[in-house]
């Protein structure tokens, strides 16, 4: 018997339950109530995935659940490998929520926020194991429906909270409008709407059909997945939402975008023609360079993990893109490879992001800061909320010994090694996509250097970061789990060979076996290179320990005078204001890609009230904006705007006016029917 069903019904039993005492529990012992039923969830949807990677399969029919349609659950080892992600990833952040959310009445300890937490991580699980059309759109809707009422849980704080739930939920149901069209429309066209026989129907139906299925679908889950331009949600509900839910969000919902890509794409459609791949990875390509380039502008620590989640997607996306480029072709081998690397990163991305979003929002409880320019001195009033934002910096730039660096280091060489693809876009694109990677990993080193240095290492820049102080023992437990995911991706990343291989050949990319080596080494069995990441680890922790100890032996230690003071050309002692601040680190950045950001800038001059040519005050201020934003989004809310106020004339308040527009309604759409018929 296998172990997937009683643990996905264990995790829907904890969640029920958390979600009661999210409800009933009181006071203090509420979030640690909710804190403890969230981990079992996640600990049973990680027992499952782990079980579905190892080979194990399950299915399960439910007719009665949901009337007409009934439930159709089934885990296969690709949705057990986000199953398995998500199920981590909510076993540390539930943890981590016990000491966040354990304080107070509202915002994140209040009873809804608590009683929203497991259902959301158990949809998280449930999602991937979806097998019919029907159940996937009940559980995805529910997952954003109760995501909604998370990012508004500090809505009685700020006014920007309102705002930014209003972004996700337009912007999350446009996504959910374009899968019912892309779905309903495979479902009619395959006689069904089970997995199975949508697999069984998308060879018998008509390219173009096919086509319109496919932009559909991947445009609604790119819209999940953070992907430019549809990703104007994500950095204005992530900095918004409390912080473990920042977490889940950035760190396992955002991966249920590229599931759905990957499902659809790969397993029930088959695979398509070239230009689907090639247009997957143009939107990658600009999702992680201007998602990369709008991180490097952030001073807010959120918005900036925010960005680089649509970064970290984009390359993804790019992975995803390649690997059916190169299916299309002929090549499966080299696709299974680029489709394991993309997956790869995927585990990477939500190990560190969320240990990332998990450290910001230990920042911002001891200091209820989120700007970079106002915070510093960090490193030694929060040693350890420090040290782990540098582990979690660490894989986000993709350098060893960080866990980022495997997974980008594998698609670099399935990139690379995919020039041998014959075609004249393969032989333009995949350069493209080296030096978009490339480009992204320069740009993620300085975003992070910038975030660990002006956030943590430089002076304090307000009386709140001078007075903060390390976080409860919950949060850290927390982050040190996080923190030994990424270590063990960091030195072991073997172990997921298998499973990883077994997830792309239950895509639809069988035949061979694109990771293998074990635990201590990484081979790739279709082109001719391995790494094992713990040597690499041991050589530069050696390399290290000889810079830094080798001058200190060979060189002779002076003996310093205490009372002397040295000279300092008469200009005292520097103060926190001449350090370098968020915004001034990354202008050399913004004048390099000033034509990309269009930054606007404004001087305000205020004259003295006597006289017009006397100055009282010169105020320069310099902003960059979301450019796509600014030029789609805001022109459309603007038509719509003049639309509603037009519409006003239409409501003159009349009922005999209101009567006959039903009627007329009515005869129209009479006339629809009978015309169709």
């Amino acid at each position: 018997m296998s172990v997937i069903g009683p643990a996905l019904g264990a995790a829907c039993a904890l969640a029920g339950a958390g979600a009661a005492a999210g409800v009933l529990v009181p006071g203090r012992e509420r979030a640690a109530a909710v804190g403890m039923c969230t981990a079992g969830a996640g600990g049973a949807g990680l027992v499952a995935g782990v079980a579905a990677l190892g080979g194990a399969r399950w299915s399960m029919d439910l007719p009665a659940l949901l009337p007409l349609a009934g439930v159709r659950l089934a885990v296969d080892p690709l949705s057990g490998l986000f199953m398995a992600v998500a199920g981590a990833v909510v076993v540390a952040v539930a943890v981590y929520g016990i000491g966040y959310g354990g304080r107070g009445a509202h915002g994140a300890a209040s009873r809804g926020a608590q009683a929203g937490l497991p259902v959301f991580a158990v949809t998280l699980v449930l999602v991937p194991a979806a097998a019919s059309v029907s159940t996937f759109l009940v559980l995805w809707e529910v997952m954003a429906l109760v995501s909604l009422l998370l990012v508004l849980a500090e809505h009685q704080e700020r006014a920007s909270v309102r705002q930014a739930g209003v972004w996700y939920a337009v912007m999350t149901h446009l996504g959910l409008v374009l899968l019912l069209v892309g779905l309903a429309l495979f479902a009619a066209r395959a006689g069904g709407q089970s997995f199975a026989v949508l697999r069984a129907g998308a060879s018998g139906m008509p390219p173009a059909v096919r086509s319109v299925v496919f932009v559909a679908v991947a445009a609604g889950f790119a819209s999940k997945a953070g992907a430019v331009p549809l990703h104007a949600w994500l950095p204005r509900a992530h900095p918004e939402a409390p912080s473990h839910v920042s977490a889940l969000m950035s760190a396992a919902m955002v991966n249920l975008g590229i599931y759905g890509i990957v499902r659809v794409g790969f397993d029930l459609l088959g695979g398509g023609p070239m230009w689907w791949w090639l247009g997957l990875i143009a939107v990658g390509a600009v999702s992680a360079v201007y998602g990369i380039l709008q991180a490097a502008m952030a001073s807010d620590v959120k918005r900036l993990l925010a960005y680089s989640t649509s970064e970290n997607m984009g390359l993804v996306l790019v992975g995803v893109g390649a690997a059916g480029l190169f299916a299309s072709s002929g090549n499966v081998s080299l696709a299974a490879l680029t489709l394991v690397a993309a997956l790869l990163h995927v585990v990477n991305h939500s190990a560190f992001k969320a240990l990332l979003f998990c450290t910001a929002g230990s920042v911002l409880r001891a200091t209820g800061l989120r700007d970079l320019d106002r915070l510093g001195g960090l490193r030694a009033r929060m040693p350890v909320t420090a040290g782990l934002f540098a582990l979690g910096a660490l894989g986000a730039v993709a350098l060893p010994p960080g866990n980022g660096f495997i997974s980008e280091w594998l698609l670099l060489q399935s990139l690379i090694h995919g020039l041998v693809v014959p075609g004249v876009s393969t032989a333009i694109v995949l350069p493209l996509a080296v030096a978009v990677l490339a480009l992204s990993a320069g740009l993620a080193a300085a975003v992070f250097v910038k975030a660990l240095g002006v956030g943590f290492f430089a002076r304090p820049r307000s009386p709140e970061a001078d007075k903060a102080a390390e976080s409860p023992v919950a949060m850290l437990a927390g982050m040190g789990l996080l923190a030994a995911y990424c270590i063990g991706l960091a030195l072991v990343p073997g172990v997921l060979g298998s499973g990883l291989d077994r997830a792309a050949s239950a895509a639809g990319l069988a035949g061979a076996e694109a990771l293998s080596g074990g635990g201590l080494q990484v081979r790739l069995q279709e082109v001719p290179a391995s790494l094992a990441p713990l040597w690499v680890v041991i050589a530069l922790t050696a390399a290290l320990v000889v810079a830094a100890g080798l001058p200190r032996l060979t060189g002779r230690r002076r003996r310093r005078r205490k009372n002397a003071r040295l000279w300092d050309c008469g200009g005292g002692a520097p103060t926190p204001r001449m350090a370098y601040t968020a915004t001034s680190f990354a202008e050399p950045l913004q004048r390099v890609f000033d034509d990309v950001l269009a930054p606007e800038q404004d001087v305000n001059v205020t004259p003295v009230r006597e006289s017009a040519y006397l100055v009282e005050r010169v105020r320069y201020q310099r902003r960059v904006p979301d450019r796509i934003e600014h030029r789609l989004y805001e022109p459309v809310l603007a038509a719509l705007a003049r639309v509603g106020r037009s519409a006003r004339q239409l409501a003159g308040g009349s009922v005999h006016l209101y009567l006959g527009y039903g009627f007329f309604g009515l005869v129209a759409l009479l006339l629809v029917l009978a015309v169709g018929w």
